[in-house]
Order: C-alpha cells, then structure tokens, then sequence
C-alpha cells in the first residue's frame, strides 16, 4: 500500500530524557492506527513531530513525500486532536468550528452539526469555561468533521462518558466507511478500541514494540491455565511473556502463535487455553520488555 508517513531513524531528546530512541515506521493510506503505549511512552512527542509542532533531534520524516515544517501544502491535509488544545479567552465551539471550516478543505459542516446535537455540545458556552468532557467533544467534532486526509487524535476521549465515546467510535467508523482517510487513535483504552483499529504500532520509553496488523497480533500470545507442574512443564523453552499462580493452578501467557502440536500437548496435559486479549498482550509486552532491559542494564553494572 501507499505510505503517507515515513519515518527513519527518528530520535528527540529533552536535555537527559531520551522521548524518541531510533525510531522508524512507515504509516498507510486508508488506514486505522493504533499507537498505543504506557503514559510517558512516546505517543504524544511522536505525533507532535509528525504534525510539525515538534522538531527532532536527529532522524528523518517524509508526510505526502514531504518535509512537513512550514510546509502549508503538507500540513492543510492534517489534522491533529490533542488533549489541552488551546483557544483564545473569548473563543465559543462556535468560533471553534468555524475557523476549521475555513482552513480544512474538506469540512463538512452537516456533520459537525449532527455531532453538536449528539454530544449536547453548548455552543455559545466559552470553551474555557466547558467541562473536560465538552472540551473532548469539541476536538473529536473538530477531527471527525474535518475529514482531513491524516487525521491524529491524541486521547480524544479524556472527560467523555462511556455513552460520549460509544458515539465517537460509531460514528468514526461510520464516517470512515464514506470517507476513508488516515486515523492515527493514541488511547489507552485498548480494548475500547480493538475493534477499530486496522494496525497497532505499540510504543515503549520512545521505541516500536509492535508494528502489525491487528488480527495478526491477535495470534502473537496464548494463556495456558491448569496445575502449576504441567502448566510448567508445557511451557518449557517457550518465550513467557506472563507467569501467576495461586495455590496449586498457575496461569503462563506465551509468546508465539500455536501449532497443531501445542494445542494437542495442552488437552493431553488436561490443561485449558485462555484467550488473550489485546489490551493483555500489549500489557504484558511491554511489561516483559522492560523486565528484560532490566536485566540487561544490570549484566553491564556487574
């Protein structure tokens, strides 16, 4: 497919912090992202580069095949959402979406209209004075009615209800549906958004994890549960990404998908498979990374 973003060999640092360590990725056209990662992981600092809003240490970035700072055919196609946007003192949602409607080509106002009316957004409110959850509504209007050609929400859901968010992920579906583009959805609800998401780039202390298509990932870990001896035995030599127990009966989640072999080796034992989901697998990989560069750093200390 066609890449609208590609990035090599990205890396920004903030004086001793280390936000973005080498990292390089390629982002599809039509496509629905994922970036998903632990608070402080890189998401943000990576979007905010992407968008030019940033500047990199060292590295290479290419929007539309171009440069995107100061880059007014490269950055009219975009459209960043992020948590704590700023608006002039006197500015309503309705000055809001009318200064989007003038600088995004595509705008559609029918359907900001329709989300105003869904999200009981106040129009004549001041956006200063609306609480967190109106102030997501008005990002996630500004993003979906802008139906720009990449499109970064940055949290879009903070402050909205599980009822607001079920009508942001209906109607981003529905409307990408109509009009496919490029959606970049950093979230830490992950299994909120499993469903939507076409590819799942995970981010770790500023590196990839994970770069994949979703229903591949799916397949990545297996849970194994039943007596620890057997649960142990039937483990051995695999990559664990996971181990608990309680009493007799241990739980060992593994990395890699399972053969025809595994499967038959699991009922013999008398052993019962769990389902991983997506939000599990990403948690436990990135808890297994950071317990194996803990390890690492400490072979060097010794």
């Amino acid at each position: 497919m066609t890449a609208v973003i590609e990035v090599r060999n990205l890396t920004k640092r903030y004086k001793d912090t280390l936000a973005l360590d080498d990292v390089s990725l390629r982002i599809e056209k039509n496509t629905i992202y994922g970036l998903l990662g632990r608070n402080g992981a890189g998401k943000t600092t990576l979007m905010s580069i992407l968008t030019a809003q940033n500047f990199a240490t060292s590295g290479e970035v290419r929007v539309f095949g171009e440069h995107p700072y100061e880059n007014a055919r490269v950055l009219s196609r975009i459209c960043f959402v992020r948590e704590g946007q700023k608006y002039p003192d006197d500015a309503t949602a309705k000055h809001a979406f009318g200064a989007a409607r003038l600088f995004f080509p595509n705008w559609d106002q029918a359907l900001a209209d329709r989300l105003v009316e869904e999200f009981g957004l106040p129009m004549k409110t001041k956006i200063k004075k609306l609480s967190r959850g109106q102030l997501s509504a008005v990002g996630v209007i500004i993003g979906l009615a802008a139906r720009a050609e990449i499109t970064f929400f940055d949290e879009p859901y903070l402050g909205l209800d599980a009822v607001a968010r079920q009508i942001f992920y209906d109607r981003l579906l529905e409307d990408y549906a109509e009009h496919p583009r490029t959606i970049i959805l950093s979230s830490h609800l992950i299994d909120e958004v499993a469903n939507l998401i076409e590819k799942v780039i995970v981010i770790d202390k500023g590196r990839i994890l994970l770069d994949e298509d979703t229903e591949e990932v799916r397949g990545r870990a297996s849970t194994v549960v039943g007596d620890a001896a057997r649960v142990d035995a039937w483990a051995a030599g695999r990559e664990i990404l996971h181990r608990e127990s309680l009493g007799r009966v241990a739980s060992v989640t593994v990395l890699g998908a399972l053969t025809p072999i595994d499967r038959a080796a699991i009922v013999e034992a008398d052993l019962d498979l769990a389902p991983v989901s997506l939000q599990q697998l990403i948690v436990r990989l990135t808890q297994h990374a950071s317990a194996s560069a803990a390890v690492v750093t400490n072979q060097e200390v010794h």
